[in-house]
């Protein structure tokens, strides 16, 4: 007997949004149906991983006539906010949205002048075939365990030229081993998928994090950059100088502590949180963006996540509320709501602002990968632009 789906679909006809609970390619003509009557100019899928996961973009991509990108995820956000173990796809309808993807299969081997050309070209042909439309910007899905974002991000930049980019790195669950990235029926690992948007919504790039820099100073006196790895702070083993500024005894650090307790480190005068991943056996951590030795850190202090996401996403909402925000959002956010029993008010929050996308391994905003951060677009209703990105 097959289970009966039962697909959600999100309230918004700006853009098309749905879930189901499950993965694999027996959600799949249920999820695509849930999203409505297209044309779509693109569709993304963000799938919890499994091996249904091939299964799935395969089936989805012969159930969708439009262009079909898809990612692993470490936790889903569907419309009705966080879940796990399901599957949520977002749709880009061709009356108010024209998409042009590029591909990069290799991260460690990026031909940068085919990028760059790809890309400035697209956007060309985008702009030519609608004038009248005035909003854009790019997003991007990225293999999460590649360590190539930084680079990605380098080598993208002379192309887009200012044009407003977010994106997420795919997840593995909480094992951070292996993350699979789909475009055109392929799935792969090691490379990543950048969409191009020309769009009539006014649209809003943003990025927000809850963390700022306390008076703890950490310099990193002993790392492995290529790998992400710092092994001494403060000439100390990492995890246990780590721990005593914390005040803990190494045994007891653990993910929920990294959570709560991420680095920080200072560009001018704005913060990025440099997320740790994991502790390794040799007393060394891996962490989740760029490291090098005599970079100097600070730890992070949080504000209440919930509030402060609540505050952020209804300065999204001053004037106009969203049609929908498309969100990458931090594994270690949902990781530090869950610590603290706040999930079902986190869920709440993003269920009321219209919040669809995955946890992500990392986030990147325009030129910067950073961690402990949700990047996303609001999307609003066809009309004026909207006002300065938040």
């Amino acid at each position: 007997m097959v289970e009966e789906l039962d697909p959600s679909r999100g309230p918004s006809d700006v853009v098309r949004t749905a879930s189901v609970a499950g993965t694999g390619p027996g959600v799949a003509h249920d999820l695509i149906a849930a999203l409505g009557q297209g044309p779509f100019a693109h569709v993304l899928i963000f799938s919890a991983p499994g091996p249904g996961f091939a299964g799935l973009v395969e089936a989805a991509t012969d159930a969708c006539a439009a262009p079909l990108s898809a990612c692993t995820t470490a936790g889903e956000i569907s419309p009705e906010g966080y879940c796990e173990g399901s599957t949520v796809a977002v749709g880009f309808p061709a009356r108010h949205f024209a998409v042009e993807c590029v591909e990069v299969a290799d991260l460690a081997n990026i031909d940068t002048q085919g990028l760059i050309n790809a890309i400035v070209a697209k956007r060309n042909a985008l702009a030519a075939d609608h004038p009248n439309w005035l909003s854009e910007f790019a997003y991007g899905l990225i293999d999460g365990v590649s360590m190539g974002e930084e680079a990605l991000l380098r080598q993208l930049a002379p192309g887009l030229a200012g044009m407003p980019f977010f994106g997420g790195s795919a997840g593995d669950g909480r094992a951070f081993r292996t993350t699979y990235i789909a475009h055109g029926g392929k799935v792969s690992t090691g490379g990543a998928v950048i969409a191009l948007v020309r769009s009539a919504c006014p649209v809003r790039v943003f990025s927000l994090d809850h963390f700022s820099p306390t008076d703890r100073r950490l310099v990193v006196t002993g790392a492995e950059p290529g790998k992400r790895i710092v092994h001494e702070i403060n000439a100390a083993p990492a995890i246990e100088e780590y721990a005593r500024l914390l005040g803990l005894d190494p045994q007891d650090v653990s993910l929920s502590t990294f959570a709560a307790h991420p680095l920080v480190v200072r560009f001018g005068d704005r913060h990025y949180v440099r997320g740790i991943q994991e502790r390794l056996d040799d007393r060394s951590l891996s962490m989740g963006s760029a490291i090098d030795e005599g970079l100097v850190l600070s730890l992070g202090e949080p504000t209440e996540i919930a509030a402060h996401l609540e505050s952020h996403l209804s300065g999204l909402a001053d004037e106009v509320h969203p049609e929908a925000i498309l969100a990458f959002d931090c594994i270690l956010r949902r990781i530090e709501a869950e610590d603290h029993q706040l999930t079902a008010k986190v869920s709440e929050i993003l269920r009321s602002f219209r919040v669809v996308g995955f946890s992500s391994y990392g986030e990147q905003i325009d030129g910067l990968h950073v961690n402990h951060t949700m990047t996303g677009v609001a999307i609003y209703p066809p009309g004026p632009v909207a006002g300065p990105r938040g």
